[in-house]
């Protein structure tokens, strides 16, 4: 043995050292993917109502944002200044969204039925900023937290991190989700809101009461806006304007998915969130917004109608 050969010193420690990076770049690759998880049910939620609106009633739904900050409201007066509980306060945050929607559609568009895009777009617009002033009139723009009945401590898998709480967020939004999809797809209802979607004049003749699909659709999809905005409330801070966002993101979502397509929007809420969590997390956490965006003009610039559309499809 050649004592003076040189030995190769070090070389198993820098390998641990590379495999520790590996496995800390794949931990922080599967935590944004964890929080992208959770966030994409509430964006997907958003998608859904507002695609259904749009879809069945030709109807630039700019309240909807607004409707995301109403339930997020409702949650705080229901478990801070009624101190009622938690889950009750949901379920009936997004049951006050329901009656909202069907209020607005019964004192605003069905007047305007028949009546240009124009002046239902300008009608809308006006509803949003009533609805925004009036909610910065009774809570003020100071932003408002929720309190949550989950452990304050994360739950911890491995490497891997989450609050009960973003996955309790996560479960009721993928149940509202199927619900959805079930509702529009298996009953009756559905049925008939899908006629609707495909051929109004021809679907009355069948014997479908139009008055009531438009309700009932607004409705949905105004529930489904209080929904998200009740679950995602405790995790973030509730002020006035943050429906503003809520609503340019539904629309984004909307487009990615493709018009009238449940499922479409529920996978564009996703891809969303992805992109919008791994652009903070590898990017800049300034640019979070701007990701989706991004992504959104690129898409429409290779597929105009978005990622999934059909002729002739709601559900």
């Amino acid at each position: 043995m050649d004592l003076w050969k040189p030995q190769p010193v070090g070389r198993l420690p820098r390998f641990r050292q590379s495999l520790s990076r590996k496995s800390c770049v794949l931990d922080q690759l599967l935590q944004h993917c964890l929080n992208a998880l959770v966030l994409g049910g509430t964006y997907a939620l958003l998608g859904i109502g507002l695609t259904l609106i749009f879809g069945i009633m030709r109807v630039v739904n700019f309240t909807h944002g607004e409707l995301y900050s109403f339930g997020a409201y409702m949650m705080f007066m229901f478990v801070m200044l009624l101190h009622l509980d938690f889950f009750l306060s949901l379920v009936l945050a997004m049951l006050l969204g329901i009656a909202l929607g069907a209020a607005i559609e019964f004192l605003l568009l069905r007047k305007l039925r028949g009546a240009d895009i124009d002046t239902t777009m300008l009608v809308m617009i006006g509803a949003w900023i009533a609805m925004q002033n009036l909610e910065q009139l009774v809570w003020s723009g100071v932003a408002k937290s929720i309190k949550t009945p989950f452990p304050s401590s994360p739950l911890v898998m491995g490497a891997l991190s989450v609050s009960w709480n973003r996955l309790f967020v996560l479960a009721v939004a993928l149940g509202l989700i199927l619900c959805t999809y079930a509702l529009v797809n298996r009953t009756r209802l559905g049925r008939a809101m899908r006629a609707t979607f495909q051929d109004p004049d021809t679907a009355a003749l069948m014997g479908v009461d139009i008055g009531t699909i438009y309700m009932s659709t607004f409705a949905l999809g105004s529930g489904l806006a209080a929904a998200a905005g009740a679950l995602l409330g405790p995790i973030f801070v509730v002020t006035p304007t943050m429906g503003d966002l809520a609503s340019l993101k539904a629309f984004a979502i909307v487009i990615l998915g493709g018009l009238g397509n449940i499922v479409g929007a529920t996978i564009g809420g996703f891809i969303l969130a992805f992109i919008e969590e791994l652009g903070a997390g590898y990017i800049s956490s300034g640019y979070r917004d701007a990701m989706g965006f991004l992504l959104i003009i690129a898409i429409l610039l290779v597929r105009p109608t978005g990622l999934f559309s059909r002729k002739e499809r709601i559900g």
